[in-house]
Parts: C-alpha cells; structure tokens; sequence
C-alpha cells in the first residue's frame, strides 16, 4: 500500500527578513505534517517557530527551499487561495480576527463574503461551533466565554474547511480553564481528521501532542513524540525550556534512588507508576 502524501511537506527552507543580515530566522528546517498529526513546536522566543508557521499558508513565503501545502507549492500565486482555504491559521492575540459582537455572526463572516450558499453557511458554522465547543453560547458576545477569542476564531477558521489548523501561541494569554477550553477543541479537531500544528510555551500541551518539534536559532534541534523527546530533560534545559510539570517529578524522583520510567511525562502516568511501586 503506497505511503500517504503528507499534508504540508517542508524542504530546506531558509528565511530572512531583511536579505542584508547573515542571521536567517528560519536556516535549513525540513518537516512534514501528516493528516489528522498533531505537532506541537517548541522553542525559547525568537527561535523562529511562528515565522516557520507562517510559511504553512504563504504568509510568509521562503528565500530558498519549497513548502509544499497538498502538493501545491506556497509560492506559486495560482495556489495561493486553494492553499489559505487548506490551512487556517489562529494568533496569539485574534482580536483582529474577531469581526462581529455575537459568536454565530463572526463565525459565519468568512463563508458569507467568500459567496457559500446560505443553507451550507448555516450548516458549516454549527458544525465549527460545535467542534470548538462554543455552541451553546451562539448568541453570546466571544469575550464573554472562556478563551472565548481564541475559540471563535478557531471556528470561523473550522468554518472554511480547512485541512490543517495552525495554532500560533493561541493560549498564551489564556487562564488554565480557558487553556483547557482550546485543547478539547484541539482534540476534537484532531478526531475530526484535521490536521494540528501548534506553536506552544506549555509543555503540558506538548505533551498531549503526537509529535513534538524542539527549534533553537532558526533550526530544528530535537523531534519525536512527546515522551522521547521530555525524557531528555537536560538537553531541554539547554535550549531554555522546560519540561511538563510530571517529567520533572520524574526526574526528582529519581535522584532520590525512586526508579521511574523515562517516559512518564503526565499526571496520570506518573500515579500510575507510583501505585505500581507501593503494591
């Protein structure tokens, strides 16, 4: 059976702002996001994470190398449309996406102005309204809700239809309930089949991702799944980075002679393996 085709593939990409610095903000990074993946990406501020993640939709697009969004190359104007309506994408602060007073109308403006029949609009916007977990708060005004912002733009962007959905430091301005709020939706949207990139400083978020990416000056330095790459806890100290709040119980476990698993990197896993050792 012939290996899927992945949903954004990353070749070489190098980026600068200004073509007179030396200094690259992206240098050679190489990455493919598969379908219904969910990738957390890591990394101390000004690595180059939410530069990279503006390449999944031509917001920014490379000096050199290619990124391709189902095949379809970011640079290629022809592409530009298709590839916006593949992949959304959600900001740290979404008041600029945030266009009307009541959840429902905001979430239906971007189907209205692209011209979607109005009985697909109605369908498309309680779909995302429930996928984002705001349905029952339809005729509320989003800052009323928690993480209500970051929520409804996450369903005006699932109201497109998009394949991937990139979450650049979407909670970072987010209580722990309204945090909590956006990764259900997050799950959910990844059970629905669509793909997840989030650009996170919440290592409890990593965790629950399916791949983990760790960026140091413009370049991928670690990836693997959450548990292999949280069990090198002085490699992520390196880098400025911490590790979820039960890998470093791990660890300090650990010293104290206490054997522990190098994978344990949750709450739940990390009781499970204390109950085991007190049987």
């Amino acid at each position: 059976m012939p290996k899927e085709e992945p949903m954004i593939r990353v070749q070489d990409v190098k980026f600068r702002y200004d073509p007179e610095q030396p200094t690259y903000a992206v240098d050679g990074v190489s990455l493919e996001v598969r379908r219904g993946e969910f990738v957390a990406v890591l990394g101390a501020n000004g690595c180059g994470k939410s530069t990279l993640a503006k390449h999944f939709n031509a917001i920014l697009l490379p000096e050199t190398g290619t990124v391709l969004v189902e095949n379809m190359d970011t640079r290629g104007e022809d592409h530009l449309y298709d590839i916006r309506q593949k992949v959304g994408m959600v900001f740290q602060n979404p008041d600029n996406q945030i266009v009307a007073t009541i959840v429902e109308e905001d979430v239906a403006f971007a189907p209205e102005n692209l011209g979607v029949p109005a009985e697909e609009i109605r369908t498309r916007i309680d779909e995302a309204m429930k996928l984002a977990g705001i349905y029952e708060k339809r005729e509320a005004a989003p800052y009323k809700l928690s993480g209500g912002q970051q929520r409804v733009a996450i369903a005006g962007v699932i109201a497109m239809r998009p394949d991937c959905l990139v979450l650049d430091e979407a909670t970072a301005m987010l209580d722990p309930h309204g945090r909590s709020q956006v990764m259900r939706t997050i799950h959910q949207l990844r059970e629905a089949g669509i793909s997840i990139v989030s650009i996170t400083h919440y290592m409890e978020e990593a965790a629950q991702a399916d791949r983990v990416l760790v960026m140091s000056r413009g370049r991928i330095v670690m990836e693997g799944t959450p548990e292999e790459v949280f069990s090198q806890t002085q490699r992520l100290h390196s880098y400025h980075l911490d590790v979820p709040q039960a890998a470093e119980l791990r660890d300090e476990l650990v010293k104290i002679g206490i054997p522990m698993p190098e994978n344990v990197i949750t709450p739940d896993r990390c009781a499970e393996e204390l109950y085991k050792l007190l049987q």
